[in-house]
């Protein structure tokens, strides 16, 4: 049996050990292994297995992954996300649809010390919904807007999608972070003017909150100081090249902790439930990653790479086309595969026809990050819809899938405005540079 015939048959087991549930790491990394013994040979394949597991483990640039994940885990049990959502609440509250503006506002400063989709959506829908419930807001706008505000996470930096496409494709992490930071600033603003749109259509859904004085406004902001100021450090530092981003992300880690002691929040009990939940996080994301690096391994010694970045480039088809159609297949796997075993799964393939067709790395990291977005909140998977589900288990779930679909249709709109228009990744890295 010839190289390529091995690859093709590994990728054949692996969907069917996925549609069994074996956990997508172990899956890969069976696959990959088994897949490399038949090419190379049993030993030089286990040889090849312990190299990575410990190239992996060892590389200085993944330490940021744990840091990243300190640092919002922290931040989620210090009662941060609650003087964000009281913030955006003073200012927002008293427009129809305030609070779900409030919320959406609140999940992307939440997102900027989190990284993390489903952690930016557990903690901001346990602060959101209760305040929605109590004003009488539709359960589809009040769940939407949380499911929908929690994706943010994994494109406005720190974000850990970004850490392992950047460690994938070798593209610098820092332009990844700076290129993150318009796309989802615009994502915000999209989805606020969707629920605007929406309370302007169907007032009752979105009923007016209470207005805050502007004593009150000011106050809530500047309870918010030291979040932003962490913000400011982390990726402000990156911008101007005083931190490497490996750097900004243990001053992150260090600044959430001693902002949260300053304010007698960090309890022993909280800083051992954020150690240990930064431990777990991080050998599910290294084991999914082990078993992704084996995977590619296989792809690269069975050639299919290689072969499939070929014929793709001889094509008689414009790039533009080309990449619109890696875009549309994102969009579907987004249906069935959670955002981490996407990038990891599917970017050692993709990345190189990319780069074949002269798209700008960083430029399609940050897109490919946007499509994957959408696979949190559309069904059957719907991360983040599940997550929402949890929170209320009195909302059924059909109505959290209706309140998301106006905010697809934005993010899809966005998507199309990024990929017209490469440059609202692209300026501010550019820009960036200019600095260092």
């Amino acid at each position: 049996m010839d190289s390529i015939s091995v690859g093709a048959l590994s990728f054949l087991a692996l969907f069917a050990l996925l549609l069994l549930s074996v956990p997508i790491g172990f899956a890969m990394g069976l696959c990959g292994l088994a897949g490399m013994a038949l090419i190379i040979g049993p030993m030089p394949a286990l040889s090849l297995f312990g190299t990575t597991v410990y190239e992996t483990v060892v590389t200085y640039d993944l330490s940021i992954i744990p840091l990243f994940v300190l640092m919002g885990s922290v931040a989620s049990r210090s009662g941060l996300s609650k003087e964000l959502y009281g913030a955006f609440n003073a200012w927002f509250g008293a427009f129809r649809g305030g609070l779900a503006l409030a919320t959406i506002g609140a999940c992307g400063a939440f997102a900027a010390i989190c990284g993390s989709s489903v952690a930016t959506a557990a903690t901001m829908s346990q602060v959101a919904l209760p305040e929605m419930q109590r004003y009488k807001y539709a359960e589809s706008l009040s769940t939407g807007s949380v499911a929908a505000g929690g994706i943010i996470g994994i494109l406005i930096p720190p974000s850990v999608v970004l850490v392992l496409y950047g460690v994938l494709t070798e593209t610098s992490i820092g332009d990844l972070f700076i290129a993150g930071f318009l796309p989802g600033l615009l994502t915000i603003v999209g989805f606020m003017l969707v629920v605007a749109l929406i309370t302007r259509l169907h007032p009752d859904m979105g009923p007016v909150g209470e207005r805050a004085s502007a004593r009150q406004k000011i106050n809530a902001l500047g309870r918010t100081w030291a979040i932003l100021l962490l913000f400011l450090i982390v990726i402000g530092g990156i911008y101007v090249g005083i931190f490497t981003p490996t750097e900004a992300a243990g001053v992150g880690a260090v600044g959430a902790m001693g902002v949260s002691a300053m304010r007698r929040r960090l309890s022993y009990a909280n800083l051992v439930d954020a150690l240990m939940e930064t431990v777990k996080t991080t050998a599910m994301i290294f084991t999914i990653l082990i078993g992704a690096l084996t995977l590619n391994n296989l792809m690269v010694f069975s050639g299919i790479a290689g072969t499939l970045s070929g014929y793709v480039a001889g094509l008689d088809m414009h790039p533009a086309a080309i990449m619109a159609a890696i875009l549309v297949i994102y969009l579907v796997m987004g249906c069935f595969l959670d955002s981490l075993a996407m990038i990891l799964l599917t970017v050692p393939i993709f990345f190189p026809i990319a780069s074949n067709l002269g798209f700008d790395p960083v430029w399609f990291g940050v897109i490919v990050v946007m499509v994957v977005e959408l696979g949190l909140i559309t069904p059957p998977v719907g991360m983040n819809v599940f997550v929402i589900k949890g929170m209320a288990p009195d909302v059924k779930l059909t109505s959290i899938y209706a309140g998301v679909i106006p905010f697809v249709i934005a993010q899809m709109i966005l998507i199309v405005l990024v990929f017209i228009f490469p440059e609202i990744a692209l300026w501010l890295p550019e820009t960036a540079r200019a600095f260092q």
